[in-house]
């Protein structure tokens, strides 16, 4: 039993491994490499491949290393307004509803389900429906 669950767990993180690295952040990671994971190895695969695509979505982030300097660049050249916000501007803090403006991220740095705004002179993405930060962008 435990041999079929390493072999399992061996093949399913050689399958998802490849496709987690393109995986939105932490979260989005979690989800792709379990629904993966499942589909290439059953429950063992979907466990595994949750853990996985968790671990490199969190590495990666919502936006890929070499896109975090070219957004960056484009919120500064937008010239958007900073919210001023109490708390600390760090990943998990929800931000307001409302006082703040969402903007959509363009197309080209593949983040269409997430919102990005300034915070503090931070720009930041934000999961839409909660306001929740998901990346701080520097």
């Amino acid at each position: 039993m435990i041999c079929r669950f390493v072999g399992a767990a061996a093949v399913a993180v050689a399958v998802l491994l490849p496709v987690t690295t393109q995986a939105q952040g932490v979260p989005g990671g979690v989800e792709r490499g379990a629904r993966d994971g499942e589909r290439a190895a059953g429950p063992v695969g979907a466990v595994v491949g949750g853990v996985v695509g968790g671990v490199v979505g969190g590495v990666a982030g919502v936006l890929g290393v070499d896109q975090r300097p070219r957004f960056h660049s484009y919120v500064v050249e937008q010239r958007r307004p900073s919210y001023q916000y109490r708390e600390d501007v760090r990943v998990g803090a929800v931000l307001p509803e409302e006082g703040v403006t969402y903007y959509e991220v363009p197309p080209e740095y593949g983040a269409r389900e997430y919102r990005y705004t300034v915070v503090n002179g931070r720009t930041v993405l934000v999961e839409p429906r909660t306001h929740r930060i998901v990346e701080i962008v520097e």
